[in-house]
This record gives structure tokens, sequence and C-alpha cells, in this order.
């Protein structure tokens, strides 16, 4: 029961916070941010929100420095729409979870293609071979 509840904070925040992005925060720093997942500690004290930023290293850092700089405005928002003793400390992370996932596709398409073409070149020398013969 405990965990179900848990799960349902954690959703309603990154509804919050990502509403929050597109209509509430005017920080300049902070860049295309789509919230990740929200994982909230046993006793509902931190809320650990990961981001996923679209641009380089340097848009990143400064993303995220914009929101942990925001994340008193964001909890204070938070607080009015989540109904608990206490409204948990906000703190943001960088996932890099999807880019590393679209690196491995590009990967595994990259191998793909050199095992074909392997497998072509190993053909034609098969027919050449056969043709010669």
């Amino acid at each position: 029961m405990a965990g179900h509840r848990k799960e349902r904070i954690e959703e309603l925040i990154k509804r919050i916070i990502g509403d929050m992005l597109l209509t509430e925060i005017k920080d300049p720093r902070i860049g295309f941010t789509t919230v990740y997942r929200v994982e909230v500690s046993r006793d509902l004290s931190v809320a650990d929100v990961f981001v996923s930023v679209i641009g380089d290293a340097a848009q990143k850092k400064k993303t995220i420095a914009g929101l942990n700089s925001a994340s008193g405005f964001i909890r204070s928002k938070v607080g009015d729409h989540v109904k608990l003793r206490q409204t948990p400390e906000i703190k943001f992370h960088l996932d890099d979870s999807i880019e590393k996932g679209n690196d491995m596709v590009n990967l595994l398409a990259k191998l793909e293609y050199e095992s074909n073409r392997t497998r072509a070149e190993k053909k034609e020398e098969e027919e050449s071979k056969e043709k010669g013969s």
C-alpha cells in the first residue's frame, strides 16, 4: 500500500513540475527540458527529479543550475498541489539515459550495416570463384 502511494506522489510531482516548465518557469538558463522521472525518498522528505535536456554540455549545465535555483519556487508550487505534512525538498539531476539509448541504437545500426556489407562481399567472392572455376 505504501509503495502505491509513493508511486502516485512521484507521478503527481512529475506532472506538476512538467506543467510548470511549460507555463510558469521563465528562467532563460533553462532550455528545452523534459521531466523523465521522479524518485521520492521513503520518508517523502526529498524528491529527486531526473530531467532530460536537449543541447550541448554547457546548455545542460546551465539548465540544471537554473532548475536548482528555482527549486524553492517549484517546491512551494508542489506543496500547493500535493497535500503532505511536509513538502519534499526538490533536487534536480541530469538524466542522459535517453541519449545513451540513442547512441546504443545508432551503434547497433552501424554494426548491422557492417555485418550486411561483409556478408555481401563474401557472397560476391564466392560467386566470382564459382564463375572462375
